[in-house]
């Protein structure tokens, strides 16, 4: 049988995720992408690490033979120009002209820059790309104050960015009255904004910038209100556009205000060309996270192999994530915009807390909710709202956790879940394929797991639910299973605590060499250092000990990116 010829404009996390679907379910497709950046498809979702040591290489969703091994050829650094859907042909920066049976937009989004005067100046950026964080770190190494533009889920991200820089001042300046106003209420982003506060960020609300000013690189913004904020670099993540840019051109149907229109089965107005991604427009929707462009790649997948008319009913837009340290979740619908529904809460600004969640008017069904500060719940609670379980008769256990001696199936758990429950909505994967790997393939560790599966392999929220399920379902099936410090110490702190003591064991040095293997790491060492402390009441800063600590906890001092520390005086009285 002839091969049909398969385009995909984009090398980003969807469009690879489409070769990664399509060649593992035919191989009667020949295979070409078109990628606009010089380096192959890498985790977007946790760019921000490469500003704490990981490298391009260490992104990359594949190896660097991938593609050659699955037949697919690559062109990168040579972004597509044109579309001809009369001869069904794509013409390349670079000069190529390729013919198509079947052509996938997988272009994404830019990020979205305001028209403000001196936006254009040195020293302003935007936060989508490895080269664009090259750009930041490579200027932040000669800035003091750095400012972001936008306080939503990216502009955070991009501000613990600069944190991360060692930057001595950050902002966060944002048009609306709240922080995140698309994902949490009011009472929420009062908490996260305290929370933020805290840690050194500075946050501006109701703020809009009518000028960045400088003599050719910024140095100041200003705003509508006359105010004015000292800066010496500006990060913009002021929210994106579809790149429809192509398919305007080539007279492909796109929204009013942006975006490829597609149908359930990701067809544009042309049914041979596809769109997936954020640069598809479905019932008037961008959706901008990872899992629901996964979910186009698989749909146009099966389209083109099988036939099957599955489709795309839009999808969940539920966030977690961890936001400089504080964790941030919304499931469902966070607003309850429900007639019929109430809302429980439950606040403690001590701890910096905040719990809501909305729920029918019955009680019998959880219709969305928000997390700060502590989003431990979150998978559980998401699969409650997806599944439509019941609630237990006090609904606020959900938040509180269990009171008067009630079991942890009362309130919920993993093992209440239906087998359909998508346990990892990145993947598609269910509670019935992750139980089934641990039960007929041995599967007993995450790492395994994920290998195995795939779970846990996109943005890695549904990890600890993973984790649950799978002893739970070792349990089942009769094996023991112990939860150990970690891949140094195969034993339990308790254990661990037991036999340092009947050892006399006194130096952390001492423990690994007797009890451990490796050289340990971000997990055993304090937790050691924790136990030998309680046990032979010595400082954990002790000679002998203090090389345990991290260096921060060690020198008591914070480590700056020149390599010196900075050392905050102790001074009698405090003052």
């Amino acid at each position: 049988m002839e091969q049909k010829k398969v385009v995909i404009i984009g090398n980003g996390m969807v469009g690879h995720k489409f070769c990664e679907k399509l060649t593992a379910k035919s191989t009667l497709f020949q295979v070409i992408v078109f990628g606009e950046e010089p380096i192959r498809a890498y985790d977007r979702v946790h760019l921000s690490e490469y500003f704490n040591g990981k490298s391009a290489e260490d992104l990359s969703l594949c190896a660097s033979d991938w593609y050659r091994k699955q037949n697919i050829t690559l062109h990168l650094n040579d972004p597509v120009k044109e579309i001809d859907r009369i001869n069904k042909t794509v013409h390349s920066t670079r000069g190529l002209t390729v013919n198509y049976d079947y052509l996938i937009l997988a272009t994404g989004s830019s990020a979205f820059v305001p028209d403000i005067p001196g936006i254009e100046k040195e020293g302003v950026f935007v936060y989508r790309t490895i080269e664009d964080l090259k750009l930041i770190r490579n200027y932040a190494a000669s800035a003091k104050k750095g400012a972001v533009l936008g306080g939503g889920l990216l502009g955070l991200e991009a501000a613990k960015a600069l944190m991360d820089l060692q930057l001595s001042e950050t902002h966060v300046i944002e048009f609306a009255p709240r922080l995140m106003p698309r994902q949490i209420d009011s009472a929420g982003s009062l908490m996260l904004q305290s929370k933020l506060k805290e840690l050194g960020l500075c946050i501006h609300l109701n703020k809009g910038t009518s000028s960045i000013d400088g003599n050719g690189r910024i140095e100041s913004l200003k705003f509508n209100d006359g105010s004015e904020l000292p800066a010496d670099m500006l990060v913009i993540s002021a929210g994106i556009r579809p790149r429809d840019e192509l398919a305007k051109l080539s007279g492909i149907e796109v929204g009013t205000r942006g975006g490829v229109i597609v149908n359930e089965y990701m067809q544009t107005s042309d049914p041979d060309i596809f769109a997936i991604g954020e640069c598809a427009l479905f019932d008037h929707n961008i959706y901008g996270l990872i899992a629901p462009g996964y979910e186009m790649a698989e749909i146009v997948a099966n389209k083109l192999c099988e036939g099957r008319d599955r489709s795309f009913n839009g999808f969940d837009m539920s966030t977690k994530l961890k936001l400089i340290g504080v964790d941030v979740a919304s499931f469902g619908d966070p607003f309850t915009t429900e007639p019929d529904s109430r809302t429980i809460v439950f606040e403690d600004s001590h701890k910096g807390i905040y719990k809501r969640i909305n729920i029918s008017n019955d009680g019998k069904y959880l219709l969305g909710g928000i997390l700060i500060g502590d989003a431990e719940a979150y998978n559980m609670l998401l699969q409650t709202v997806n599944n439509k379980i019941i609630l237990p008769q006090d609904p606020e256990d959900l938040i509180l956790g269990s009171r008067g001696g009630a079991s942890q199936t009362e309130v919920g758990g993993v093992a209440s879940l239906p087998d359909d429950a998508l346990i990892c909505s990145c993947e598609g994967i269910t509670k019935e394929a992750i139980c089934h790997a641990v039960t007929e393939e041995g599967c007993e560790t995450v790492d395994t797991l994920k290998k195995c599966t795939k779970a846990g392999t996109g943005c890695g929220g549904c990890v600890p639910m993973m984790k649950d399920l799978m002893l739970h379902t070792m349990k089942l099936n009769g094996k023991y299973v112990r939860n150990v410090v970690c891949e140094h110490f195969q034993l339990s702190r308790q254990e661990l605590y037991d036999l340092i003591k009947i050892h006399n064991l006194k130096k952390y040095e001492h423990v690994l060499d007797n009890l451990g293997i490796g050289d340990g790491c971000e997990v055993c060492k304090p937790l050691v250092s924790s136990l030998l402390a309680s046990l032979w009441n010595d400082m954990i800063l002790k000679k002998g000990n203090d090389t345990a600590q991290d260096s921060n906890d060690r020198f008591l001092a914070n480590i700056q990116k020149g390599g010196t520390y900075s050392v905050v005086p102790r001074i009698p009285g405090g003052e």
